[in-house]
């Protein structure tokens, strides 16, 4: 079959990368101009680890990731309040958990399927018209094009969502906070394999030491406006609105924002939707169900979608049948990484500095207690079999 893929980040080439497999034509369609780079850096494992794995990619994605030793929660006056071994992510997941920039994995992903199939860069889908026989799918420069089926892989904010399953205000569900995150060059201190963060009531900022000589800054605070500014120096004019009285260094954090032409900042968000297809059109990712960054494994959780959807048209043959088993296997799997997402909030964000003292009290715990193994295993285990696919 011939698959109009929308969105070149992580589900949609895994997608095509699985497709190309089982024999279809899948194109990819990205407004962009080019691949996309930045974001943050993202915690990688699970089911999205094993299908990185399944596809040749996993010493690659080893090579680019950092070996994180331990989360640091500094106060104000730089005092270390708490400090998290990472020892114990590697015991549970036998090794199979790297840090790497999430716009690092979509490269690699997608290396995999370059100069293997079509690639329409600075392109938008504006509709998608079904027929008897396929889809017709419309452009922004105003030509069409006929294909068999149309995915949406284009992440949160989903174009293919909005044509085909209507306006997303109600599929949208905001969790009350806002996140950002940028690379500088330069930036002292370092501290090299540790995620050192800064926590005010409703407020977090981390920093993380990246090759080359850059340091990567994550933002996240409470609002109840999700209210995203266009341009850079707005969305920096926010930033030092929000986190100028975090301490003393967060005023040379923000300092460092000046220097910067690329500034990630979205929403934090989930989607939920009563079906995850439409006739011929289905939705993958962040654009069927987005999990949010509060989950920890959004970005393996599109790749383990994309791998489990081009299995069942594998399987099935008849895209109506494919779309029922795709989303029956993995709709109820996703919606209880929803509803931990929503307990994490308390984590990355606590309301109070009671809940900072808290949080902070369990990481101290978290290095002592010889059970700590087994609280670990819970976070990290995926009460999914992955299944093997003969593609």
């Amino acid at each position: 079959m011939r698959v109009a893929i929308s969105g070149v980040g992580v589900a949609g080439p895994t997608l095509a990368y699985w497709l190309a497999r089982a024999g279809h034509e899948p194109t990819l369609i990205e407004v962009a101009p080019r691949l996309r780079t930045g974001g943050y850096v993202i915690d990688f494992w699970g089911l999205g680890y094993e299908v990185a794995c399944r596809m040749g990619i996993e010493s690659t994605v080893q090579q680019l990731g950092y070996h994180v030793e331990s989360v640091r929660s500094v106060a104000a006056d730089g005092r270390t309040r708490a400090s998290l071994s990472t020892a114990g992510f590697d015991r549970v997941t036998d090794g199979r958990f790297t840090s790497l920039p999430r716009g690092d994995l979509a490269a690699t992903i997608y290396s995999a399927v370059a100069g293997r199939v079509e690639t329409v860069f600075g392109e938008s889908i504006t509709a998608v018209t079904e027929h008897e026989d396929g889809v017709c799918v419309s452009f922004l420069n105003g030509s069409t094009r006929e294909f068999d089926l149309a995915v949406g892989a284009d992440g949160l904010h989903s174009n293919v969502r909005r044509l085909v399953f209507g306006q997303q205000s109600t599929a949208e569900h905001y969790l009350g906070c806002m996140v950002a995150a940028a690379v500088v060059e330069g930036y002292r201190p370092r501290d090299e394999l540790v995620y050192v963060t800064y926590s005010a009531p409703g407020h977090s900022v981390g920093r993380f030491a990246l090759r080359d000589d850059r340091t990567m800054f994550l933002f996240m605070f409470r609002s109840d406006l999700p209210v995203v500014p266009e341009s850079v120096d707005d969305r920096i004019a926010l930033l030092q609105s929000e986190f100028r009285n975090m301490g003393r260094e967060c005023s040379p954090i923000l300092d460092a924002l000046s220097d910067v032409d690329d500034l990630y900042f979205d929403v934090v968000s989930q989607i939920r939707l009563d079906s995850w297809s439409k006739g011929r059109t289905v939705l993958v990712g962040d654009a069927a169900a987005c999990v949010s960054l509060l989950a920890g494994e959004g970005t393996g959780l599109a790749m383990t979608e994309a791998y489990v959807l081009a299995g069942e048209l594998f399987t099935h043959r008849d895209h109506r049948q494919a779309f029922q088993a795709y989303e029956a296997r993995l709709r109820s799997f996703v919606a209880k990484k929803q509803a931990s997402a929503q307990r994490y909030i308390s984590v990355f964000a606590p309301k109070t500095d009671v809940g900072i003292a808290f949080r902070d009290a369990v990481m101290r715990v978290m290095n002592r207690v010889p059970r700590s193994d087994r609280v670990l295993a819970g976070a990290f285990s995926d009460d999914l079999a992955l299944p093997d696919y003969p593609m």
